[in-house]
């Protein structure tokens, strides 16, 4: 690891003016946030990331940064919240199972002890050629250079929103669940607050894939706004190589509310199959209003993969990410919900 800055501000605005320095929005930038840090830590023994500057926001001293705030109208979730706080609160529990359950199922339990919300969203790929510097060739790394999982070993790798620059997997759980339920991000840079989609937090590759959010340089996650609608006959269904501590192969986040057997509304957050958590747009559509059967949701699963491109390893995630989405919606039409 190489040598650093540490900084540990107790107020955000102090925070965003210490890492608002001029510098392109990616892995080079100087200064970076340190929340849990289970992930940017990691990156800098592998001297993927070299920060000059890390900010630690842990000592903030902002209550709303570290509550969960239930109302009518939706949750309030701090980003400085742990993933297992938020994982045991009984109010989400119950009225967001979609929430604890990806949380359940992501990492291990001493990483959910420590990891906060905010960076949770922020997490890193997992491509081996982005973390493992011995390969020259990764655009989201050194911009220009080229995609090594092109035609490497790409059985990990995205099938939904690539370009010829990149395929690396979005590797969360918790953001499909919350791209599916229309979450909303608040975010502080220097001049002041503003609230963005979080559909709109991250940016899919394209030309330029070591740019990965929407987050202007400086800018820090402070709330998470998760609006009422279709929530408690919600679920997370993830597949994976192995039942603990695993990254997903393919999985879906759902949430919908039923008239009978007819759908009145449906959200899908996809994961494991994505450069980004992918919204199912084209899968909601075709089953809004409709009947909620196997045959509808396996036509609504055909639709939103049609788009997909397959690399030599990796074909397999478009049965298995159909597959996983017509699980979930048939689940989540099983489920008891409390009333």
């Amino acid at each position: 690891m190489r040598p650093f800055a540490y900084e540990r501000p107790t107020d955000a605005a102090t925070a965003v003016a210490l890492a608002s320095v001029p510098a392109s929005a990616h892995v080079t930038a100087p200064v970076q946030y340190k929340g849990g840090g289970t992930t940017l830590i990691d990156l800098m023994k592998l001297d993927v990331m070299q920060p000059t500057t890390v900010v630690d926001i842990t000592a903030i001293d902002d209550e709303a940064m570290h509550r969960i705030v239930p109302s009518d109208e939706g949750l309030r979730i701090g980003s400085l919240v742990t993933m297992a706080k938020l994982h045991a609160d009984p109010s989400v529990v119950r009225d967001y199972p979609l929430l604890t359950e990806s949380l359940w199922q992501a990492a291990s339990q001493q990483l959910r002890n420590m990891a906060r919300l905010g960076g949770n969203v922020l997490q890193r790929t997992r491509c081996l050629y982005f973390r493992d510097t011995s390969y020259d060739q990764c655009n989201k790394r050194v911009p220009g250079s080229g995609c090594a999982a092109l035609d490497g070993s790409n059985r990990g790798h995205a099938v939904l929103g690539t370009s010829d620059q990149c395929i690396a997997l979005y590797p969360g759980d918790w953001a499909p669940a919350l791209v599916a339920l229309d979450a909303r991000v608040e975010v502080l840079g220097r001049t002041g607050k503003r609230l963005i989609a979080f559909a709109d937090l991250h940016r899919l590759p394209g030309t330029t894939p070591h740019i990965e959010t929407s987050l202007s340089p400086g800018e820090l996650i402070t709330a998470f706004i998760v609006p009422g609608g279709p929530r408690r006959r919600s679920l997370y269904r993830k597949i994976r190589d192995r039942e603990s501590y695993a990254f997903a192969n393919a999985s879906a986040a759902v949430a919908i509310e039923l008239d009978g057997r007819t759908l009145r509304d449906v959200r899908i957050g996809l994961g494991g199959v994505a450069t980004i958590p992918w919204r199912a747009h084209r899968a909601e559509g075709m089953l809004r209003g409709q009947e909620l059967t196997e045959a509808n949701a396996r036509a609504a699963a055909e639709a939103e993969f049609g788009d997909a491109r397959t690399r030599e390893h990796n074909g397999y995630k478009v049965v298995l990410g159909k597959a996983t989405m017509v699980r979930a919606l048939l689940d989540a039409q099983a489920m008891e919900v409390p009333r």
